[in-house]
C-alpha cells in the first residue's frame, strides 16, 4: 500500500495469465476507470485505510504448461507457488514478506474430485447441489503465498499418525494415485522418522494437526514445502526394493525430511525477499544433510555432497553465471534455483557449525527460531542470532553471503627438529567472477590433526598456549596468509588439513605421493582418508593427461596400484567406503583441474586407469564380487547397502575387461537380481560398457516395466548417459519414443 497524500492508499497487486471477472470493495462492484489493469499488475486508488477486497479470476489449468500457479497432472488440480506461481492464481501481493493467515475453500464435483485439499486443518466439508461438494482448510500460522497450496483430484490415500514429544496427535497422509499404494511405505516411514529427529536434535515440534504429502508425477521441483500440504513429484514418494534403488530410498528418505524440516526453517521463520533464498535453502540442506549422516553412513554421506559440491557446484563458481549464495540482483528468481544457494548454502552453515560446535549452533539456531516465529527474517539475522547466542562478532564471516567464486587454499609445513615447531602456512585466493574483479579474503575454518610416523594423533598446542587442546581442532584463515606455529612437536608430522573438508573450498596442500598413501591407511577422519586416495588418483590421471606418448604405452602407476591392493585385501566393515575408496574421481571433478578441459582426452584417460586396474586386480575383484554375489534377501540398511554399493562398484571394474566375462556374470546379475538397485548395476555395466548383450536387456526392462513411468525413466537415463559411440543418435532416437515426455 502507498499513500497518494490525500489521505487514501494505492494497492499494487501481481497477476499474470489470468482473466479478470470482477472486483469488488467492501461488496461493491469497481467499474474499469477504478482500476488499473496491465500485463502482470492490476493497481487499485483511493483505497480506505481498512477495506474487505474480492477479485474474481478465471484461468485455464489444463493448457497451464509451466507447472507454475494452478494445473493439471494425470487429471488432478495441483498447484506450485515458489517462487512467483501465486500470481497465476489470482491477483495478489506476490510477496514473501507479505504474510497472512489463508482460510480456503474448494468446491468441485465429488464423482470426478473426491479429494479436496488445502494448507492448514480441516475445518468444513458438505456437499452441494448438483453432484458438487466442498471443503475448508484453515491455516492458523502467519505465511506468505508461496507456500499456499491447493489439490483436487481422485487419489488414493495412506494414513498413519504420530505422537509428538508434547503427546499431541498429528494425523499423517499421503495421497498417490490409485494403485500405487504399496510404494508409500518408506515415505511414511521417513516422515517419522524426521519429525523425531527435528525434535531430539533441533527442539521442533509440528504444529498442526494433521500433515499430508501429495505424489505427482507432473512437477517441476523435486518437491514443495507448502505450509502442511507438501507436493512431491513422485520419484521422491513412490518406492519399493522391486521399482527403487538403494540411492532412491536415500533420496527419498532425504527429500521427506527436508521438505518437513521447511516447517520451521523456512515456513514459521520465512525469507523477507528472494535474495534471502539460501536463508531458508542452505540451513534447510545442511539440516538434511545432518539427519540423512544420522540414518545412513557420515561418512558417505560427506562424500557424497562434496563430491557433487565439487563436480557441479565449483564449476558453477567458476563459469560466467557465478553469483554469491545471497544474489544482489536478478532478473528472474527461478534463475537463482541453483547449486550455488542450496549446497554451498549448506556449506556456510557447516561451517558455523564447525566454528561454533554442535551445542552453540544449536542454541543460536533456537535463538534464531525464537527471535523470528512468524516473520520474514534475512540471512543477516540468522547470523546475529548464532552471534547473540555465542557471544562472537562474525562480521568477517559475512562475506562468504557477499561474493561469488571459490577459494583456493593452499598450505605448505616446516618443522624445526631442534626447536620441536612445527609451522603451517595457509594462504587464500579467489579467481575474479562476473561483476567481482577484486576478492578480499575470507574467513575460513580449517579442521586440522597431525600424525607421527606410526600414525598416532599427536597433541596440537600453538605457540603461546599454555596446554594443548586435544589432537584436533579448527584454525581459522582470515588473511590473505597466515602461519600457525605448534610447539613441542617431537617427529617430522604428517598434516591431515581441511578434515571433512571444513570449507567449500579448494585445497592445494603440499603431501608426496607416500604421505597420501600414509594417509589413506592412518587418518582417522573418513573423509580425509578417502580424499588423500582421490587426490593420489588424480595426480596420475593427470600425468596420463600430460604425458605425449599414447596411453596404450603407457603403464600403471605402482603407488595407486599398491593402494588398490591394500583397500581390496585389507577392507574393513564399512563396505560403503571401501566402495568410494577404489572409485576413481570424476570426469568433471578432474575438468576442475585444467586450465583447457579436453572432455574426450580426460575420458579415455580414466576409462584406460580404470581398465588397467581391473586388469593388475582381476583375482581380487573377482573374489569380492563372488563373496559378495549371494542370494539373500533385500534389507534396507546401512551393512546391506554398503554390499551391494561395493559389489556394484567391483562389477563396474570387471565389466570393462574386454575379455567375454562381463556378459556372464552381468547378464546373470540382471536376470536374477530380486532388486532395483543390482538389476540397475548390471543393466548400467552392460550398457555403458558396450556389451553385445545389452540390446536384448534393455528390451527385457522394457517389457517388464514400460507401464510403470519412473521406472522407466531410468530406461532412458541409462541410455543417454551411455560413454558408447553413436549415444547422441541414441538420444535424439529416445525423444521420439511413444513413452517418453519431456514434460516432466
Amino acid at each position: 500500500m502507498k499513500s497518494r497524500g490525500d489521505g487514501s492508499e494505492t494497492l499494487v497487486l501481481h497477476g499474470q495469465e489470468l482473466d479478470l471477472v470482477a472486483i469488488n470493495i467492501d461488496g461493491k462492484t469497481l467499474t474499469d476507470n477504478e482500476y488499473v489493469l496491465e500485463d502482470e499488475t492490476l493497481t487499485l486508488h483511493q483505497l480506505p485505510d481498512s477495506f474487505v477486497l474480492e477479485v474474481v479470476t478465471k484461468t485455464d489449468p489444463a493448457s497451464n504448461a509451466s507447472l507454475e500457479g494452478l494445473y493439471t497432472s494425470g487429471g488432478n488440480f495441483c498447484t506450485q507457488c515458489e517462487a512467483e506461481g501465486f500470481r497465476k492464481i489470482t491477483y495478489f501481493p506476490d510477496r514473501p514478506d507479505v504474510m497472512t493467515i489463508y482460510t480456503t475453500t474448494i468446491e468441485a464435483d465429488k464423482g470426478r474430485y473426491p479429494v479436496l485439499l488445502s494448507n492448514g486443518n480441516l475445518i468444513e466439508v458438505g456437499d452441494l447441489n448438483g453432484g458438487r461438494h466442498y471443503a475448508t482448510w484453515n491455516d492458523p500460522f502467519p505465511k506468505p503465498s508461496y507456500l499456499f497450496a491447493l489439490v483436487a483430484g481422485d487419489l488414493a490415500c495412506v494414513e498413519d499418525s504420530y505422537i509428538t514429544a508434547s503427546g499431541r496427535e498429528v494425523a499423517l497422509q499421503i495421497y498417490v494415485q490409485h494403485g500405487n499404494e504399496d510404494k508409500t511405505g518408506h515415505a511414511m516411514a521417513s516422515l517419522k522418522k524426521a519429525m523425531r529427529w527435528d525434535e531430539q536434535n533441533y527442539g521442533r515440534e509440528y504444529d498442526l494437526d494433521i500433515y499430508m504429502i501429495v505424489a505427482v508425477d507432473d512437477f517441476n521441483m523435486g518437491a514443495m514445502e507448502n505450509k502442511g500440504l507438501n507436493l512431491f513429484n513422485s520419484r521422491f514418494v513412490l518406492a519399493k526394493p522391486e521399482t527403487a534403488t538403494d540411492t532412491d530410498f536415500v533420496n527419498i528418505e532425504g527429500v521427506i525430511a527436508h521438505e518437513y524440516f521447511h516447517n520451521w526453517s523456512g515456513n514459521r521463520v520465512t525469507c523477507r525477499d528472494w535474495f534471502q533464498l539460501s536463508l531458508k535453502e542452505g540451513f534447510t540442506v545442511f539440516r538434511d544433510q545432518q539427519f540423512t549422516a544420522d540414518m545412513t553412513s557420515a561418512a558417505i554421506k560427506r562424500i557424497d555432497d562434496v563430491r557433487l559440491l565439487r563436480t557441479r557446484q565449483f564449476a558453477e563458481d567458476a563459469g560466467p553465471m557465478a553469483h554469491p549464495i545471497r544474489p544482489d540482483s536478478y532478473v528472474e528468481i527461478n534463475n537463482f534455483y541453483t547449486l550455488t544457494v542450496y549446497e554451498k548454502g549448506a556449506e556456510v552453515v557447516r561451517m558455523l557449525h564447525t566454528l561454533l560446535g554442535g551445542e552453540g549452533f544449536r542454541k543460536g539456531s533456537d535463538l534464531y527460531f525464537d527471535r523470528h516465529d512468524g516473520e520474514a527474517a534475512t540471512t543477516d539475522d540468522f547470523v546475529a542470532a548464532m552471534e547473540a547466542a555465542n557471544g562472537v562478532d562474525l562480521s568477517h564471516f559475512r562475506k562468504w553471503y557477499e561474493q561469488a567464486g571459490t577459494p583456493l587454499v593452499r598450505a605448505s609445513g616446516h618443522f624445526d627438529e631442534e626447536r620441536k615447531q612445527y609451522t603451517l602456512k595457509l594462504s587464500q585466493q579467489t579467481a575474479p567472477t562476473p561483476g567481482q574483479a577484486e576478492k578480499p579474503p575470507l574467513y575460513i575454518p580449517v579442521k586440522v590433526a597431525l600424525y607421527d610416523g606410526d600414525g598416532n594423533a599427536l597433541p596440537l598446542r600453538l605457540e603461546n598456549e599454555e596446554r594443548s587442546i586435544g589432537p584436533e581442532r579448527v584454525l581459522v584463515l582470515d588473511k590473505t596468509e597466515k602461519d600457525f606455529i605448534f610447539t613441542n612437536i617431537g617427529t617430522h608430522p604428517i598434516p591431515s588439513l581441511m578434515r571433512g573438508l571444513s570449507a567449500p573450498v579448494k585445497p592445494e596442500i603440499e603431501y608426496s605421493d607416500s604421505e597420501l598413501a600414509f594417509l589413506m591407511g592412518h587418518d582417522d577422519d573418513a573423509f580425509n582418508r578417502w580424499d588423500a586416495g582421490q587426490q593420489l588418483a588424480l595426480r596420475v590421471m593427470q600425468e596420463l593427461l600430460d604425458a605425449e606418448e599414447p596411453l596404450e604405452s603407457q603403464s600403471l602407476d605402482e603407488g595407486l596400484s599398491s593402494a588398490m591392493a591394500m583397500i581390496l585385501n585389507n577392507p574393513g566393515s564399512d563396505l560403503a567406503l571401501v566402495a568410494e575408496a577404489i572409485t576413481l574421481p570424476d570426469e568433471e571433478y578432474l575438468a576442475e583441474f585444467q586450465d583447457v578441459v579436453d572432455p574426450v582426452r580426460i575420458h579415455q584417460v580414466r576409462l584406460f586407469l580404470k581398465r588397467e586396474l581391473a586388469r593388475k586386480h582381476y583375482s581380487d575383484l573377482l573374489k569380492i564380487y563372488e563373496r559378495l554375489a549371494v542370494d539373500e534377501p533385500y534389507r534396507l540398511d546401512a551393512e546391506s547397502m554398503g554390499k551391494r554399493r561395493l559389489k556394484n562398484v567391483v562389477m563396474g571394474y570387471l565389466a570393462e575387461l574386454s575379455d567375454n566375462t562381463k556378459e556372464g556374470f552381468c547378464f546373470k546379475q540382471y536376470s536374477t537380481a530380486n532388486n532395483m538397485t543390482d538389476v540397475m548395476a548390471a543393466l548400467t555395466a552392460l550398457v555403458h560398457s558396450g556389451s553385445s548383450a545389452a540390446d536384448e536387456a534393455l528390451q527385457i526392462f522394457y517389457e517388464n516395466w514400460q507401464n510403470d513411468s519412473l521406472v522407466l525413466d531410468k530406461w532412458f537415463a541409462i541410455q543417454a548417459t551411455s560413454p558408447q559411440p553413436g549415444t547422441l543418435d541414441k538420444v535424439k532416437a529416445l525423444t521420439g519414443h511413444p513413452d517418453f515426455n519431456l514434460k516432466n
